[in-house]
């Protein structure tokens, strides 16, 4: 299993990255799980003899799986057990001859450095805003997206080392791209959110007293996702689409003589 050392970015990288972090959180924020209360078994049990007698229900779980694992660090945002450390950076496989996809291994994701984000090549640090569920099931997404494409280019016949530096290249242009997109788009959609909000206004005039206030407030925000989104879409997409050409043209690097046979013997260790 190949190892590296994560490099920490550049200041402007990690603004831009913040972009990207904070825009994600409106889209998990309805996942987060609710909590939970825990009854004492002991004070749970109250004899009423005035009335009948409740329907009795086993306390163990019949489908009881207890989920057994490594223990995270409290500070890594991540819950794929089956992670590996970071990508290989001190070699670089040149493009071999390509192939149609065949049946390879799945390439196990990326465990992301402890609190941080990681999109790819691209590392920012979790705001303390947002939630640590949230936070997790972003890294998580993204560590399996670009697991997922490591895993087609292994297919096609790229070697490993080749196919992590195009997957993190496309992931982190791509997530560079939609902050560039959005932050690009946010006047022109400013302006389409105050129109919205007139519109809304218009519209909810028939609703009073509630259309006054909901109809702006829907309004806005119609106006505003209806450019922003595209942006963020276009900007994702271009990124993603130079960040693939810049890992696929990227010149190799040779490794040192035996660095590989004494890698591969402790991957089949």
């Amino acid at each position: 299993m190949a190892t590296g050392k994560h490099r920490a970015p550049s200041p402007q990288r990690q603004k831009v990255g913040s972009v990207v972090a904070a825009g994600a959180v409106p889209l998990v924020m309805a996942l987060i799980g609710t909590g939970t209360a825990n009854a004492d078994p002991a004070q749970t049990t109250v004899t009423q003899p005035e009335h009948p007698a409740g329907p009795e229900f086993d306390a163990v779980a019949p489908n009881a799986t207890p989920y057994v694992g490594q223990q995270m660090p409290e500070n890594t945002r991540s819950s794929l057990q089956w992670s590996r450390t970071g990508p290989e950076t001190s070699y670089l496989s040149p493009v071999g001859p390509l192939h149609a996809p065949t049946a390879v291994d799945p390439v196990p994701p990326i465990l992301p450095p402890p609190g941080q984000f990681r999109f790819g090549d691209q590392q920012v640090p979790v705001p303390d805003f947002v939630p640590v569920d949230a936070s997790i099931q972003i890294n998580d997404a993204a560590a399996n997206t670009e697991a997922n494409l490591a895993t087609f280019l292994d297919s096609v016949g790229l070697e490993r080392s080749r196919s992590d530096r195009i997957a993190a290249e496309t992931l982190g242009s791509a997530a560079r791209g939609a902050a560039v997109g959005s932050t690009v788009a946010i006047p022109f959609a400013m302006a389409a959110s105050t129109m919205g909000a007139v519109a809304g206004l218009v519209a909810g005039v028939p609703l009073l007293p509630i259309g006054l206030v909901a109809g702006p407030i829907l309004g806005g925000m119609v106006g505003y996702m209806a450019v922003s989104v595209p942006a963020t879409v276009v900007g994702a997409g271009v990124g993603a689409a130079v960040g693939a050409a810049s890992g696929f043209l990227a010149p190799p690097r040779a490794a040192a003589p035996g660095e590989i046979a004494d890698e591969a013997v402790l991957v089949n260790a």
